[in-house]
């Protein structure tokens, strides 16, 4: 899971929208800080056209093998999208019938439902935390739609007044958002579930009127113990 923030991007500028929820797969390329060396090769390659590449190495190999037929495979574009498409929507992604054997799990309802509760309990302390008393604030949590790999989420918080946002969060929001798959399995959960209805943003709304007050009681006493601190 990677949190999505001015903060933990390289580039906050990828960042800018102007409807909530704002998405990123497919759409900007946001560059996170602090990757490991596996989640920054899992993050190259959700790029399409390095895909692409790896879907071609077959006629590159061919070409370097059968030097005589390197022409005729330079000129075979029609079998190269062939390969490329059946790359993409059968290697990496489910097309309908596979989706069709995994629809109906209960364990996707499941993994859905823990996604929701823990999620307004995040965005309940977050607005406490920042002291936000009008509005909502929207989690958004995208997954990458390839299926035979890991699963890639980025998780942000993004709100629609009073202009459209992704906030910024400090170390200690990123530490609740942790909470959100303490299950082992969780996030590979949420991507069968994703997987299986072909639904790849799940967005959960808190109206920041119906925070607590002795949720932001809590709030105000913990930054007050970190300033003394």
């Amino acid at each position: 899971m990677i949190v999505i923030s001015p903060d933990t991007v390289l580039n906050p500028a990828a960042l800018e929208t102007r409807v909530v929820p704002r998405r990123f797969f497919g759409r900007a390329m946001v560059w996170p800080r602090g990757m490991g060396r596996g989640d920054f090769w899992r993050f190259v390659f959700e790029m399409q056209w390095l895909r692409y590449a790896v879907a071609l190495l077959p006629f590159v190999f061919a070409a370097l093998i059968w030097r005589e037929f390197t022409l005729p495979i330079a000129q075979a574009p029609l079998l190269m999208v062939i390969a490329i498409g059946f790359f993409e929507l059968k290697v990496l992604k489910l097309d309908e019938a596979a989706r069709a054997r995994i629809t109906g799990d209960p364990a996707h309802s499941e993994a859905l439902d823990r996604l929701r509760f823990r999620g307004q309990a995040a965005m309940r302390r977050i607005a406490a935390r920042h002291d936000i008393a009008e509005g909502a604030l929207t989690l958004v949590v995208e997954q990458s739609e390839l299926a035979r790999v890991r699963p890639l989420t980025f998780v942000s918080v993004q709100r629609a007044a009073p202009t459209p946002e992704v906030m910024a969060l400090g170390a200690e929001d990123r530490e609740i958002l942790q909470g959100l798959f303490e299950g082992i399995g969780d996030e590979r959960a949420l991507q069968r579930a994703n997987l299986a209805e072909d639904v790849f943003v799940r967005e959960v709304t808190v109206e920041a009127r119906s925070v607590s007050a002795h949720a932001r009681l809590r709030a105000r006493l913990e930054r007050g113990g970190m300033a003394e601190a």
